[in-house]
């Protein structure tokens, strides 16, 4: 018995397509074609958050798909450029919020060429037969290239950071968020292929149509059957968490001006904490956290900066994470948590090991300086080199700041010896755009992934408790302020996704570049004949 393929007869192998007669009959093709690969990662770009329109992205997948097929491999990569670019474009208009496009349109157009590759590669992998899962596999291996490069790697547009309130999230705890860009992008193509077989082969039969049907319908099934392996009970018990969020005077670059008001404001918000705990308002709190950047006067060179914390903790009576920029002796800035017990001050730290380009650090300063002198307003951050778990009353915090939980394994290594994670974070320079519900819903995945309780901790908002199954069980607004309190689960299990760590998404890239390599070979010896 032979097996069905997953998509109609291959192409054939030539490079060179059936050519029109004319080049006027060629042009208007290629641009529809071009406007509907732009479409659809403009669709993709819906799926996600703030929008909860999840199910848009294997639909963009096959749409992109349909375009590809049959194509030569360049043209494949003009139209994974034109995915990439209604994709990313869009998604990362947060970066030039302040700073205008000097950042923001070449940091998406270095994001555009990069999913332009994957593009390039699905066009060659669809002469193979299971073409789907080919091209499924590639799009993982696109995604880690996206995680290694460009300045160090920014994998913020990772299909699975499209899907908290989607079926797939379950499978995060299996083998994280490589599994889930997997089976979307698989339903998308094997969607498109059953589409190409019923409607332009107009292949029908139950054995034509199976391979494609199940190459659909197997990732949804899948992520139902993950179901059970999503953990919620607090198996380590639990803790009272209070979150701060003091907010800033005033959004934009000139937040660090502001830097004592931001402190200040965080003082007098966990004092008001503890006057409503002395109330019986609120439950006394076990720990607190405050955001990134909360104090960016360095408490150890500054002693009003030292004595408002020290009084803030005494006042509440429980440790606090304290986010601060302390200076080295190197005279150069660290982004850095600090673990501030009410009776003994800092006793433990944590700096920040992934900085974010144009932000904390700029990539190619002087290259960007020639054409605009704002560059020289992102900072020089020097990065930390290891993970630190705060001990605070019977929780241990596994911590990843702000930009640091788009990356997979900074997270894995944050979360490991853990029963909480916490992600505090400034997302005030960026004003009211939707970067802030785009980090919130990495921390959605992440607490599925991981199994965790993830408590977000924002300067001006959104900060969040993040059930381990990945629900909002308490949002605040953005620029205000608010100090949320609640009991959380804690948890020390160890996921399938944290057992196997960083192998699933190896295993499937190296399988989609062994796919790419097979067709390309494949092609080189039928020309020879």
């Amino acid at each position: 018995m032979v097996a069905p393929a997953l998509s109609p007869e291959p192409p054939a192998l030539s490079d060179e397509p059936d050519q029109p007669p004319a080049r006027r009959h060629v042009l208007p093709g290629v641009l529809l074609r071009s406007a509907i690969a732009a479409s659809a990662g403009f669709l993709l770009y819906l799926s996600g958050p703030p929008r909860t329109l999840w199910w848009l992205a294997p639909i963009a997948f096959a749409a992109l798909a349909l375009v590809v097929y049959g194509r030569r491999t360049r043209a494949g990569f003009g139209y994974g450029l034109w995915f990439g670019l209604g994709y990313m474009v869009p998604l990362l208009a947060w970066t030039g919020v302040f700073v205008g496009p000097v950042a923001w349109l070449p940091l998406s157009a270095a994001e555009g060429l990069l999913v332009a590759l994957s593009g390039a590669a699905l066009a060659v992998v669809m002469r193979l037969p299971a073409w789907p899962v080919w091209g499924a596999l590639l799009w993982v291996a696109g995604e880690v290239l996206r995680w290694l490069f460009p300045f160090g790697g920014f994998p913020w547009g990772n299909i699975a950071f499209t899907q908290p309130d989607g079926i797939y999230l379950p499978l995060a705890s299996v083998a994280g968020t490589p599994l889930i860009a997997f089976a979307v992008t698989l339903t998308g193509f094997g969607a498109a292929a059953l589409i190409r077989r019923v409607v332009v082969d107009r292949k029908r039969t139950v054995r034509e149509v199976l391979a494609p049907a199940l190459a659909t319908v197997l990732p949804v099934a899948a992520a139902f059957g993950a179901l059970p392996l999503v953990g919620t009970d607090a198996n380590d018990g639990t803790a009272v968490v209070a979150i701060v969020q003091g907010n800033v005077p005033r959004a934009g670059l000139d937040f660090n001006s502001q830097r004592r008001a931001v402190l200040d404001n965080h003082v007098e918000r966990t004092e008001r904490l503890a006057r409503d705990v002395a109330a019986g308002r609120e439950e006394q709190p076990d720990l607190v956290i405050w955001p990134e950047n909360s104090s960016d006067i360095d408490p150890y060179r500054n002693a009003d900066a030292w004595a408002g914390i020290e009084r803030a903790a005494r006042a509440i009576d429980a440790p606090i994470a304290v986010g601060s920029v302390l200076i080295g002796d190197d005279d150069l800035p660290r982004n850095t948590m600090l673990l501030w017990d009410p009776e003994r001050g800092p006793v433990e730290q944590y700096t920040k090991r992934k900085l974010q380009p144009f932000g904390e650090t700029m990539p190619w300063r002087s290259f960007f300086r020639i054409f605009t002198s704002t560059v020289d307003r992102a900072g020089r951050f020097v990065p930390g080199d290891k993970p630190v778990v705060f001990s605070m009353a019977n929780a241990k915090v596994g911590l990843a700041t702000c930009y640091e939980v788009a990356f997979n394994d900074v997270v894995r290594e944050s979360a490991e010896g853990t029963n909480l994670l916490a992600v505090p974070t400034n997302n005030a320079t960026f004003g009211h755009s939707e970067m802030t519900y785009q980090q919130l819903a990495m921390d959605r995945v992440r607490a599925v992934e991981h199994g965790r309780t993830v408590v977000v901790s924002a300067t001006s908002g959104v900060s969040a408790f993040v059930r381990p199954d990945g629900s909002v069980s308490q949002a605040t607004g953005m620029f205000t302020d608010a100090a949320p309190v609640e009991r959380v689960a804690l948890r020390s299990t160890t996921t399938l996704s944290d057992r196997l760590g960083s192998s699933p998404e190896w295993v499937m890239a190296l399988a989609g570049l062994a796919a790419l390599a097979t067709a390309i070979v494949t092609r080189r010896r039928a020309r020879t004949k």
